[in-house]
């Protein structure tokens, strides 16, 4: 496994491929490499990579694959529309202590999930609280999250906390997004281009969020909130959470700062889907807010690994607080 020095020392790549790209390994190091132009674009130490992301089309060899292996290092490829299509780290897949209590974890254990919700609204108050916005629908959300904190504690079953979670929710992103002439949250609806920003940032912070669970040897299927579905990964959506506050902020200021325009989406299908050009402005926008948090999210999956494992007192969960 990683330590802390790993994360401080080693850098996330994430590499565009809008055009058939190579990655190979040449005297141990790492070539990216232009397929038409044949030229070498970058090489990189592989004992310097945490993890790689590859947007677009790409071809990996068995040497690389087996440097990773080596390494350590996740390999997350994604179409251009962000969807992930291959995801490959072995890391800790053998920890079978930890997927055993995976497996035995009470499913109505409503324990981990509170903590989960509590510091999404945490979170979500926070950064309510720093727009320093004094209009009714901030007060109105703000208050709503108070409120919201205080009756967790007694919440008994998991539709009443699910149902708070979404209350939450609504209240929010209505006072959030207020500015930005803000209709309603449509995941993967794509209605419109806030909408579909803000499914391209969690997308990413998917990715992001997993390459760190991976780490560890976690089931990423087997969840404590999000409840056991076909083909998705419920304990990366649990662990999602806490941080879905700063892709949020992200999005917002971008909006309000032009760095992301209405004007950068095409209507296709009744769907807003970004401009081919603009793939790669958009991803670097969010992996570089995001790589800022690196070992805050390394930390908190640490944590609530060690917590888990050693099946410790709920105080004891790890908490992420956005400043």
């Amino acid at each position: 496994m990683f330590t802390n020095k790993d994360i401080e020392f080693r850098s996330i790549f994430v590499i565009n491929c809008l055009d058939n790209k190579t990655l190979r390994v040449v005297n141990g190091e790492l070539f990216l490499e232009d397929t038409k132009e044949n030229k070498t674009l970058t090489k990189i130490p592989f004992q310097k990579i945490l993890a790689l992301f590859i947007i677009g089309h790409i071809s990996i060899t068995t040497a690389l694959i087996d440097k990773c292996t080596k390494y350590g290092i996740p390999i997350v490829v994604t179409k251009t529309n962000f969807r992930p299509v291959f995801f490959f780290s072995i890391t800790a897949e053998a920890n079978y202590l930890l997927r055993q209590k995976q497996y035995e974890y009470d499913k109505n254990d409503l324990q981990i999930p509170k903590i989960l919700v509590e510091n999404k609204i945490q979170n979500q108050l926070k950064i309510l609280t720093n727009t320093r916005l004094k209009i009714d629908t901030i007060q109105k959300a703000k208050d709503q999250c108070k409120k919201s904190l205080l009756s967790i504690p007694d919440i008994s079953d998991y539709d009443s906390l699910l149902s708070l979670e979404g209350r939450v929710a609504k209240t929010y992103f209505s006072a959030y997004f207020k500015d930005l002439g803000w209709k309603s949250r449509y995941p993967r609806a794509k209605i419109d281009p806030l909408n579909s920003t803000l499914d391209i940032g969690y997308t990413i912070l998917f990715n992001f969020i997993e390459s760190f669970v991976r780490l560890f040897g976690f089931d990423p299927y087997i969840g404590v909130y999000h409840k056991l579905w076909f083909r998705r990964k419920s304990l990366i959506c649990d662990l999602v959470e806490p941080f879905r506050c700063i892709i949020d902020r992200k999005v917002r200021n971008a909006f309000n700062t032009k760095q992301c325009k209405n004007e950068d989406f095409n209507l296709f299908k009744n769907e807003y889907v970004l401009k081919y050009e603009k793939n790669s402005i958009y991803t670097k926008m969010f992996y570089d807010e995001l790589i800022q948090y690196k070992s805050n999210v390394f930390v908190y999956v640490r944590d609530y690994y060690r917590a888990f494992m050693q099946r410790k007192s709920v105080p004891n969960f790890p908490r992420f607080l956005i400043k």
